[in-house]
Order: structure tokens, then sequence, then C-alpha cells
């Protein structure tokens, strides 16, 4: 692997995940893997989880790990090839990458998109001149349009749920279902993107979509998949739902309604196969999820919170091994 953007850069996902999982259980067997090793975990926007578990997965592998949240404590970078920089910004990416590369072997940024130009935020800009200029492995800890450690994450939540079951699963696929959620505010569609793209490229599933009519994702990240905007019918058999807010795509970064009858609620639990609830975090509680899904029996979000350190542990050995 010689970078982690998105699962173009994954050969064998079952693989990748089998790999986590013995992580999970033996989490410092490589610890001497990247004895003498840097990541540098640059932020441009906040993190909790992102940040955190991939500072413990690097200390798992014997890596020196340096945090640097380039919104609040560095210069303002410029990104635009050929910019006159008579603005705000200070430094320019092609200046700031390559000494990067020299104090880390590894890098890893995360950022967002401006929810105010798609063509901008589609063009991955950000993260694509991190990678031109650097000239060390990067990872995406979350771009303008994917979350692919989230999605990993995922597929290693689901696969566990999976092998726990494995006489309910031994002769059918599971059915995973994607919802959309109220929010008080626009979101990206980031983490929805990059769920939808590794649930296709996975191929161990029944794959379905449902949000209101006018939320429709990329085809480019979706194409696949069962698309609907009758929840209530998506919601029929399902053995997994994710929970997760975007805001609109084709008219972009628009918030049409926000219907409270699309939050998830232990009524509408009873459509699916006693299915089991994920979300990425953080969550708006009582808007998104309600209190008794998210403390209830069916609740994988603790869980798949916690495996974000097997997920990034997984892709950093891969990186350092190459």
């Amino acid at each position: 692997m010689k970078q982690f953007i998105s699962v173009n850069d994954v050969s064998n996902i079952n693989d990748l995940v089998k790999q986590a999982i013995n992580y999970k259980q033996h989490a410092l067997i490589d610890q001497t893997l990247g004895k003498g090793k840097r990541i540098g975990l640059l932020f441009l926007n906040p993190s909790l989880r992102t940040r955190l578990s991939t500072q413990v997965a690097a200390a798992n592998l014997g890596m020196e790990s340096i945090v640097f949240n380039v919104d609040k404590e560095g210069w303002a970078l410029e990104f635009e090839e050929g910019a006159i920089m008579s603005g705000n910004s200070v430094e320019h990416v092609k200046d700031a990458a390559p000494i990067l590369g020299q104090y880390f072997d590894v890098l890893a940024l995360r950022t967002f998109p401006s929810l105010k130009n798609r063509e901008d935020d589609y063009s991955e800009m950000y993260i694509n001149q991190f990678i031109k200029y650097a000239g060390v492995p990067v990872i995406s800890l979350e771009s303008a349009t994917l979350h692919p450690l989230q999605s990993f994450t995922d597929i290693i939540t689901i696969q566990e749920e999976m092998n726990s079951r494995a006489d309910e699963f031994a002769n059918r696929k599971p059915t995973i279902v994607l919802t959309w959620a109220p929010h008080i505010k626009p979101l990206p569609q980031c983490v929805a993107n990059s769920f939808a793209q590794w649930m296709n490229a996975w191929g161990e599933a029944e794959f379905v979509i449902t949000h209101p009519v006018d939320y429709e994702l990329s085809t480019d990240f979706t194409k696949g998949a069962i698309i609907t905007n009758n929840q209530d019918e998506a919601l029929k058999n399902a053995d997994f739902v994710y929970v997760k807010n975007w805001s609109t795509y084709t008219d972009y970064g628009k918030v049409y309604e926000n219907d409270p009858a699309w939050m998830m609620t232990n009524e509408k639990l009873q459509y699916t196969n006693n299915a089991k609830i994920m979300h990425c975090l953080p969550v708006r509680r009582n808007i998104e999820l309600s209190d008794e899904i998210l403390d209830g029996p069916n609740s994988l979000v603790t869980k798949q919170a916690g495996n974000r350190v097997w997920a990034a542990q997984t892709v950093l050995s891969n990186i350092l091994k190459k």
C-alpha cells in the first residue's frame, strides 16, 4: 500500500479486515515495525476519534506521532497552482509539503469541504497537492469527499458481528442499509460517499441507500446500490442500518428539509431483522438517532468507534511494510 486515500488503494478488503481483527486480538504483535519512524498528523479541521485512534495505532507499531493543528497553529496555506498570494494565505503547499516530507515518514491529513463550490470540493485539491509535493505516503483522515478510515472501520465492525453470528450468515449475504437522517446544519457527503464506495467494492452484502427526494449522492460512489426514497421499505429485513446525515449534492451543500420522521427509532427497528445500528459519531442525539437506539442493545456505535484503532493500525502497518 503506497497511500490510503480511498478504497482504490486496497487490493483485497477481506484480507485487510482479517489483519485488523488480528491486531485487535494482538495489539502489540508488530510493536517494532515502526521503530525510528514518524507520522505527522495534520489537521485543518477538528477531530476526536480520528486523531486519537491514529495516535494509538502508531504507538502500537512503535511509531512516534506528532500532531499539528494547521488551522489554529500554522500559517494559512495556499493550494492553487500559480496563485498570486496577495490575500490571507501566507505559505504555499509547494513550499510546505516537501519540508514536511523531510520531517516525517508518513503524512496524514484531515480536511473538510467548503460546501460552497462542488467542483472545487470534488477536485480534492488539498489532499492531492500534499500527495503531489510531500514525497512520502499520505493517509486521508477525511477529505472533501471521502472518509476511508471510517469506512474500513465500518466493514471491520460488520464482519465482526457476522463472525459472531456465523450460522445466520452462512448461506446468505447481510442486507445493509445506509439511511439519511435529519440534522441542524448542512453536513458533507464524505462519510456517505465513502461507505457507499466501500460497500460496493466489498460486494459481500445487499446494499440499499435511502434518503429523501433531492438528497441523491454522486453516482461515482453509489453505482451498484439499490436506492429508494421510502425509508420504511428500505428497512425491511435489514441486518445493519448505518445512519448518517448529508447535505444536497446537485444543488450543492443545501438543507431542503429536516423531517424528524427520518430519525431512527425503536419503532422503525421493528421493520428490520433486529438490525444492528451504526453511526460514525459525533451524533446529534434525538435528532439523528433517538436515545433509545443509541443506548439500546442494537447499537454498535461504541464498538464501531473503538475499531478505529485497528483500522488505522492496519493501514499504517501496510504502508510501513512497503
